[in-house]
């Protein structure tokens, strides 16, 4: 069930803009024990909400790694979401009005800001295990960067220390696909509609991968011209989404996204990341185009006492949602304490995924 608290204060951003007041949706599993050390908390990926329970079938859940009957496991809804905390889905209590796509920025600092005050309201100083796939991950590692004592340890899956130009790239093609919506922002019965399911098409092309499609889309016959399952699938995707979450908040959250840079006002990502100080468990996705390997291996090369995992998987960026019988062993070794690292094998490794030079068209090979 989903819980809700109401922080009536304001709320500085990053951008010099406040939200006059929070409201933070969240879902606890399991009990907090007498030492209250048996913290594990989840951040959710872009368009989840905070019941992982639901969307981590496999990982979190009675008998599972992540059991409620050994763990207190807290997942709270990011700030501009549809799932119930504060996006431009609310009223803006100094206007009266719903917010819509006037919403301020808020970036991946502001919501581990907003996941820290929300962990004060709930009497929860440390946390055993923060973990967090693809923009949770970049949560997680913002909070680990900004209150790094009170982290135990830390597992990122499939992100990255700052949100790369490809990634941006794709998300303002989804943005400008929402905004070639005219009904976008108005008070239309589906307003945004169209726009929404086009975006929610091509980001899903980066979240998948040519052997998914090639294992899963094949045309019926060899004799097809026309209705292909991969546009059929693409339209369902779409619209799957435009079902169940906002334009406004898809809008919102991707800018926030595109925000994510952990070496701000920090020096540079490579210090942000030395000042991590959990021993941490990075797990990275062979076919991932979105989040490819090299991005945790920069992780893992600046963040002293973590190691790499590579998993194989035909689904892309979503294998981090899809591999749990591999995501789950992993993390039972290390909430045991079995996160072993040899550094020289480390940085060989890290250095031979995130050394590669790239010839640029009309410059020399960088």
């Amino acid at each position: 069930m989903t819980k809700y608290l109401h922080i009536n204060h304001p709320f500085a951003l990053e951008s010099g803009e406040t939200l006059p007041s929070l409201t933070a949706a969240y879902h606890t599993y399991g009990k907090l024990n007498a030492n209250k050390d048996n913290v594990i908390w989840i951040c959710h990926a872009l368009t989840a909400n905070s019941d992982a329970e639901d969307w981590w079938p496999g990982l979190v859940g009675k008998g599972f790694t992540l059991d409620p009957d050994q763990y207190f496991i807290v997942c709270v809804n990011m700030i501009g979401s549809s799932y119930g905390s504060t996006s431009p889905k609310s009223v803006n209590p100094e206007t009266g009005k719903v917010y819509g796509l006037d919403f301020p920025l808020v970036t991946t600092r502001d919501n581990a800001r907003f996941f820290a005050l929300v962990a004060d309201y709930l009497g929860i100083n440390r946390i055993r295990l923060l973990m967090g796939g693809s923009m949770g991950g970049q949560h997680a590692g913002e909070w680990a960067c900004l209150q790094p004592d009170r982290i135990e340890l830390l597992c990122l899956l499939a992100t990255n220390a700052r949100h790369s130009p490809y990634g941006v790239a794709f998300n303002e093609s989804q943005r400008m696909a929402l905004r070639a919506d005219a009904t976008l922002g108005t008070d239309a019965p589906d307003a945004g509609r169209l726009g929404l399911e086009a975006a929610r098409s091509m980001a899903v092309l980066s979240y998948r991968h040519y052997r998914t499609y090639d294992a899963t889309q094949q045309p019926t016959s060899p004799d097809d011209i026309d209705d292909f399952r991969a546009s059929s699938y693409q339209r369902y995707q779409g619209y799957k989404l435009w079902k169940r979450f906002d334009p406004a908040c898809y809008y919102a959250l991707t800018r926030s996204m595109d925000t994510h840079h952990l070496g701000r006002g920090r020096g540079c990502s490579e210090d942000a990341l030395g000042t991590i100080s959990s021993p941490t468990l990075i797990i990275s996705i062979d076919t991932d185009v979105l989040f490819p390997t090299e991005e945790q291996a920069f992780l893992s090369r600046y963040i002293k006492n973590s190691r790499m995992d590579v998993m194989q998987s035909d689904y892309g960026h979503d294998g981090f949602l899809v591999e749990t019988p591999t995501i789950g062993l992993l993390l039972a070794a290390f909430l045991v304490d079995q996160l072993q690292i040899d550094e020289g094998t480390k940085h060989a490794f890290t250095d031979g995924l995130s050394g590669r030079s790239f010839a640029i068209p009309g410059t020399e090979e960088v």
